[in-house]
C-alpha cells in the first residue's frame, strides 16, 4: 500500500488491536539474527521478536508461522486470526514473527538509507528461515517454556504484503515449510499504478456513487491547478485539510476518502456505502467529497496536527528515529516495487479517481532526497518481477486468493496466474466473491459472506493435504489453475 494509505490504515489496525484487550502477559520473545546474513565480515547481530499461542498446541503438531509484515507485532496475530482457529483443529502451534524494521525487531540503531540498505528481500526471508531452522533443530531453545520435537512442520501465512512473504519463502525455501497461505499478496510489481484507482472507482460504480466522485475529483483539480492561493485555501477549509500544497492536499484527501477501501464486507453490507457514497447524495458533487473527507476525519479523531504531518509528504518521512512505519514502508516501494498510485493515462481514456497532480514525479521524488543516492530512481520494477514474480512459477503448495472489490487485485496471482505461467502441484487459486482484502485469513465473523467461509474451507483442507504429504523437496510442476 502507498504512503498515505498505509498511515490510515495503520490507525484503523491501532484501533482494532486496542478494542480486542488481548492478554499480553508472557508475550514476547526474542531470537538472535545477523544484521546481513549475507555478509562474510559483519558480525552485528539484533534481535527478533516473536511471541507465541499454545492453547491449542499437542506435541507433534504442525507450526503455523505468521507475519505481520509492514506492522508491528501484537497479540493479535497470534490469538485473533484465522489461522489460530485452524490451529485448534489441527493441534498446532501459532508463532507470530515480525519483520525487520518494524515495530521492535530493529536491526540497527536508527532508519537512515544507510541503515535500510540491510532491509533487502534476501535478509528478510533468511530471517525467516534462520528462525524455522532453529525451531527444528533446537526447539528448547525457540520455546523455552513448551515441549516441542525437533523437524516440526511448518506451514507459513500472511495477508497482503505478508503474504508475498509467505509465497517467498516456499518458493526459496521448500524444504522448511510444508505450504504457505498467501491471502491477498500483492506480489506483481508495477511502477505506476493505476491500476489500484480503477479497482476502487469500479467499487464505486457498484454502489452508485462512480460517477459523481470521478466529477469530484475534476472539480477538486480545476481549484487545485488554479495557482490561485485564495482558491487552495477555501479548497483546504471546505475540505477541513491544513495549509499544505496542492499535490499534497489532493494525495491527503485521497487517502482520507479511500480509509474504508480495504474493509471487510459482510451480510451487514459495505462499509465504503456509509463512509463515502452515502455522502454524494447532494446537488454538488465536490460537496459530497468534502464532507466524505470530513466525515473520515471525524470518525478517525485526527487532529489538525495529525493531518499535516500526514499531509506533508516531505515532512512525513524526515523521522529516521526507530518506529517510523511510513518511512520503511517508503523505502521498500522506493527500492523494491514501486506501486505509485497515479491517475490512468490518458490515451487509456478511463475514467480518473486520482488527481492528476499525482504523478510519478510526486511519489518518486522523495526517494533519493530521503533516502540517499544509492537508492535507484526510478526503481527497477522490471528486474523485481524477474526475480520475484518469476520464482513462484510452478512452486507446489501455496494458497494464493484475493477478494473481488479489492484494490490490489491486479497486482495478486489471482490476476497474473497467466503472466505467470502456471502455479505448482498442491496449490491453488481463488477469487472470492464479493470480497474486500484478506479477508479469508481474518478471524471468524458470524457475518461472514459465504464465499468467504468457503475460501476458508478450502484453504483449511489444502493445509491438511500439506502436512500429509511430509515431503521436503517436492518437483515444481506447471499446471496453471484457470479460474
Amino acid at each position: 500500500m502507498t504512503f498515505y494509505l498505509h498511515l490510515i490504515s495503520l490507525l484503523f489496525l491501532i484501533r482494532l488491536v486496542a478494542s480486542l484487550a488481548i492478554d499480553t502477559s508472557n508475550a514476547t520473545y526474542w531470537f538472535t539474527q545477523p544484521v546481513d546474513h549475507f555478509s562474510k565480515s559483519g558480525l552485528a547481530q539484533w534481535k527478533q521478536q516473536y511471541i507465541i499461542n499454545a492453547t491449542y498446541y499437542q506435541p507433534g503438531g504442525p507450526v503455523f508461522l505468521i507475519t505481520p509484515g509492514e506492522t508491528p507485532l501484537s497479540r493479535y496475530y497470534a490469538d485473533d486470526t484465522h489461522v489460530t482457529t485452524l490451529a485448534q483443529s489441527l493441534h498446532a502451534l501459532v508463532v507470530a514473527v515480525e519483520h525487520r524494521f518494524y515495530g521492535a525487531s530493529n536491526p540497527t540503531a536508527d532508519l537512515s538509507g544507510a541503515s535500510l540498505k540491510y532491509l533487502t528481500i534476501e535478509n528478510v526471508l533468511e530471517d525467516f528461515a534462520s528462525f524455522i531452522r532453529a525451531l527444528k533443530s533446537q526447539p528448547s531453545e525457540v520455546f523455552p517454556e513448551l515441549t516441542v520435537p525437533g523437524e516440526s512442520q511448518v506451514v507459513f501465512f500472511g495477508g497482503s504484503y505478508a503474504g508475498n512473504v509467505a509465497a517467498w519463502m516456499r518458493a526459496e525455501y521448500p524444504e522448511l515449510i510444508e505450504g504457505a497461505w498467501a491471502s491477498s499478496a500483492v506480489l506483481y510489481g508495477r511502477l505506476l499504478d493505476y491500476q489500484y484507482d480503477q479497482r476502487f472507482g469500479a467499487h464505486l460504480q457498484k454502489l452508485g456513487c462512480g460517477q459523481c466522485f470521478a466529477q469530484a475529483v475534476s472539480d477538486l483539480d480545476q481549484l487545485l491547478l488554479s495557482n490561485d492561493p485564495q482558491k487552495l485555501l477555501a479548497a483546504q477549509q471546505k475540505f477541513g485539510i491544513p495549509a499544505l500544497s496542492a499535490p499534497d492536499t489532493a494525495a491527503l484527501i485521497s487517502a482520507l476518502v479511500s480509509a474504508t477501501a480495504n474493509e471487510p464486507i459482510s451480510q451487514a453490507g459495505d462499509p465504503m456505502m456509509p463512509a463515502v457514497c452515502m455522502f454524494f447524495n447532494t446537488s454538488s458533487c465536490l460537496d459530497g467529497y468534502a464532507a466524505a473527507t470530513n466525515a473520515a476525519i471525524q470518525m478517525m479523531g485526527l487532529l489538525p496536527q495529525h493531518l499535516l504531518i500526514m499531509g506533508n509528504s516531505s515532512l512525513a518521512l524526515d523521522y529516521d528515529a526507530l518506529g517510523q512505519v511510513p518511512r520503511v514502508w517508503y523505502y521498500q516501494m522506493c527500492s523494491w516495487f514501486g506501486g505509485w498510485q497515479v491517475p490512468p493515462p490518458l490515451k487509456l481514456k478511463l475514467t480518473a479517481y486520482r488527481s492528476q497532480l499525482l504523478d510519478q514525479n510526486y511519489w518518486q521524488g522523495n526517494c533519493q532526497k530521503k533516502f540517499g543516492p544509492d537508492v535507484a530512481v526510478p526503481v527497477d520494477v522490471e528486474g523485481y518481477n524477474r526475480k520475484w514474480f518469476n520464482a513462484l512459477k510452478g512452486v507446489s503448495n501455496i494458497y494464493y486468493t484475493a477478494g473481488e472489490l479489492e484494490i490490489w487485485r491486479d497486482s495478486t496471482v489471482v490476476a497474473q496466474g497467466s503472466v505467470l505461467g502456471g502455479i505448482g502441484s498442491g496449490s491453488q487459486i481463488r477469487l472470492i466473491e464479493g470480497a474486500n482484502h484478506g479477508q479469508d485469513i481474518q478471524a471468524e465473523n458470524d457475518l461472514d459472506l459465504d464465499t468467504v467461509k468457503e475460501a476458508r474451507h478450502v484453504g483449511n483442507k489444502l493445509v491438511r493435504r500439506w502436512l500429509k504429504l511430509r515431503t521436503s523437496h517436492e518437483p515444481r510442476s506447471c499446471r496453471y489453475v484457470d479460474i
